[in-house]
């Protein structure tokens, strides 16, 4: 039997109309597959506001919590307003949505009289926007005569104790999907589920953390055995670049599992990486849609897309980073430098986004968010303190305010002259290239440039190199 998991963006359900028009795009889907599981965040914004009342409540501001509660409870009024103004739903509805922003409220008033917050309280905070909301979107399929039912994925998605950042547990994930999703499927219902959310073993709530509700979408693929899985969105697929600094930026219509892997860690906002992992084990094909131009294809992630020799699909900057050196004549052939320079780096729990060597073995320099620069160094300086007192070892130094500028496609695997060309169009516009990186995948390859030459960069290799392929 056909089956496909359609998650729709926190944007995509953020309203009336939207909510109305995702679930016609279900509707419309009805007919060509046998199986409909859909997966919805919560409004756009809900979620923000309901951990910025556990905030302000675990710091003793008892009245933002209490404000924002209003607040909640009349934009969703709204919304179920303008969706079941005729419908004998309606007041049922409002008393579910009273009930969970009670539950907020009491949560945050616990919040206030403890002082903290802890990671478990704000996972249960955080998911009940989720919740709210695939009640929503459930009756409004009702409306349009589809046999809907809300589905909390607590009772679903098994993860670790990790709470805001869970890990599924897939054997037992796939052990409950059978036992609770199959047989409403079979019965022709269509579950709407709450991404974002999980629970351990014993049903403590948990969150998957960014890109959570994609992440839920693809757990839920890879368990249905899905046909494939669409994500909804506000765009119309992945571009070619940014399209506020690249105007014309195009369409992607394919791409690998490795380049989309890529593109994301590099600064793409469209999918997570952790987001494709489950859907990458079982080989489902990923839709990126855009629920308010359904007409347009999107683009259609797979595991081996054709790709021609030496084109570079797409390219993108990350911004906020500071590029830290450690260097020193005397590491020439010293061995355990980087492993200790890394071990030091992560005790202060730095994401590193690159690392470049050079052969002489004289320097190390790693890019890190601009944020953690200042404990990464004082750290690098406790565990190297005597290298720095014997001058093995120069200095450790941030050079701030630079740009990682990565240009991606599978196609740059074994082919030579790729760098070759980047450089060349770099050059050409008198772009400095700080530090270069290449992961042994040849699927992307990665620049250090100064912040304020980036979107020059970006727009010169779009320009020179992308839409010189693609033309």
């Amino acid at each position: 039997m056909k089956t496909v998991v359609m998650k729709f963006g926190g944007t995509s359900v953020g309203s009336a109309e939207a909510i109305e028009q995702a679930a016609s795009l279900v509707r419309k889907a009805r007919p060509d597959w046998q199986h409909i599981v859909v997966v919805v965040s919560a409004m756009r914004g809900v979620t923000d506001a309901l951990i910025r009342g556990a905030v302000t409540a675990s710091r003793g501001d008892a009245q933002t919590y209490q404000s924002l509660v209003a607040d909640l409870r009349t934009r969703h009024a709204r919304v179920v307003a303008e969706l079941l103004s005729k419908s004998a739903s309606q007041s049922a509805l409002l008393k579910v949505i009273e009930a969970y922003l009670d539950t907020f409220a009491a949560f945050c008033q616990s919040v206030h009289v403890l002082g903290e917050v802890t990671p478990r309280a704000m996972d249960a905070i955080s998911s009940l926007g989720e919740q709210i909301n695939a009640r929503i979107v459930a009756a409004q399929l009702c409306e349009l005569g589809i046999y809907a039912q809300a589905v909390d994925a607590s009772e679903l998605v098994v993860t670790d104790r990790h709470f805001q950042e869970a890990a599924p547990l897939m054997d037992l994930t796939r052990e409950r999907v059978e036992s609770k999703l199959k047989p409403m499927l079979r019965d022709r219902i269509v579950p709407v589920v709450t991404g974002f959310v999980g629970a351990t073993e014993d049903g403590v709530t948990t969150t998957l953390g960014r890109g959570g509700s994609d992440y839920s979408a693809a757990i839920l693929g890879a368990a249905l055995d899905a046909d494939e899985v669409w994500t909804w969105t506000d765009v119309d697929g992945v571009l070619t670049a940014d399209p506020r600094i690249v105007p014309n930026a195009r369409i992607i219509p394919e791409l690998s599992y490795s380049e989309i892997g890529e593109l994301a860690y590099f600064g793409a906002k469209v999918l997570h990486p952790k987001a494709i992992r489950p859907v990458v084990e079982r080989g489902i094909p990923l839709w990126v849609k855009n629920t308010f131009n359904p007409g347009c294809a999107g683009t259609r992630i797979i595991s081996e897309p054709r790709t021609t020799p030496g084109t570079i699909k797409a390219v993108t900057a990350i911004q906020g980073l500071s590029m830290v050196t450690v260097e020193g004549r005397g590491m020439m052939g010293v061995p355990g430098i980087a492993a200790r320079t890394f071990s030091a780096v992560a005790s202060q729990g730095a994401n590193v986004l690159m690392i470049s060597q050079a052969s002489s073995e004289q320097s190390i320099c790693f890019v890190i968010p601009t944020a953690g620069v200042s404990p990464v160094i004082t750290a690098l300086e406790n565990e190297m303190a005597l290298e720095l007192a014997r001058r093995d070892i120069d200095r450790v130094w941030s050079m701030d305010d630079v740009v990682i500028v990565s240009a991606v496609g599978a196609g740059m695997r074994g082919t030579p002259g790729v760098a070759a060309r980047l450089f060349s169009t770099l050059a050409a516009e008198a772009i400095n290239v700080i530090a270069i990186a290449q992961g042994s995948s040849e699927n992307s390859i990665s620049l250090v440039v100064a912040a304020d030459q980036a979107a020059q960069a970006v727009r010169q290799i779009h320009s020179e190199v992308i839409n010189y392929e693609q033309d």
